[in-house]
């Protein structure tokens, strides 16, 4: 089982460090432990451009102008599922915007025309997860301009969200520990502890969904 996790942050100055790249390493161990290949897209590193509604997908279910999306979304046709890492900005970041906009077009155009049309990405399982520079008070807010955001063009391009239970239909979210002054950005520290579980939680979700077992072990 393949599963691609993409780290929708923007910011450069993190690096590797970047709170959605180290929630997606965290997700590597977990899906590792159940025997599922994981790999981590992070978005800085695609060249991505907006869609212009040009039609040039239509024959060929590729952006006729931005290589870069067509390498992402060959693997995300390729993969079992995937989980989508985000911060909140206003609301999502520009090139999970700029990816999510060309899978739905591509959807779409085909769509319109015949309403039994399926995706190439039909049916796979998405998780979402969101995180901001709030604690626990600021989720609900986070999980209504980020994941509903993207479960909402996650439904029209025809994947399957995830959800956590009955009150998180689509998805987690999840908070900051503790925020402090540092140069122009706010430095922000996580309980990983705590997180863990919540992914651990997630993930048995989402493999479940994937038809896979969960690791008793873990």
């Amino acid at each position: 089982m393949e599963i691609i996790c993409i780290s929708a942050s923007n910011m450069v100055h993190s690096g590797e460090d970047s709170a959605s790249m180290t929630i997606c390493r965290k997700i590597e161990d977990i899906l590792h432990i159940a025997g599922a290949d994981t790999e981590t897209v992070d978005l800085r590193r695609y060249d991505l451009s907006p869609c212009t509604g040009c039609g040039g997908c239509h024959g060929t279910r590729r952006c006729a102008h931005d290589p870069d999306f067509n390498r992402l979304y060959e693997k995300l046709v390729d993969a079992d599922g995937a989980v989508f890492v985000s911060p909140h900005y206003a609301p999502i970041p520009a090139k999970l915007c700029m990816l999510l906009e060309k899978m739905e077009e591509i959807t779409f155009l085909h769509w319109w025309r015949d309403s039994a049309y399926r995706s190439e990405v039909y049916g796979k399982p998405a998780g979402i997860i969101s995180h901001g520079g709030g604690s626990d008070w600021a989720l609900k807010s986070y999980r209504a301009m980020v994941n509903d955001t993207i479960a909402n063009a996650l439904d029209t391009i025809q994947f399957k969200t995830v959800a956590y239970n009955g009150e998180w239909d689509k998805g987690i979210s999840l908070p900051v520990a503790e925020v402090s002054v540092d140069g122009i950005f706010p430095a922000q520290s996580y309980d990983w502890e705590h997180i863990e579980e919540r992914l651990s939680e997630y993930v048995k979700n989402f493999l479940s969904y994937c038809g896979a077992k969960y690791p008793k072990e873990y």
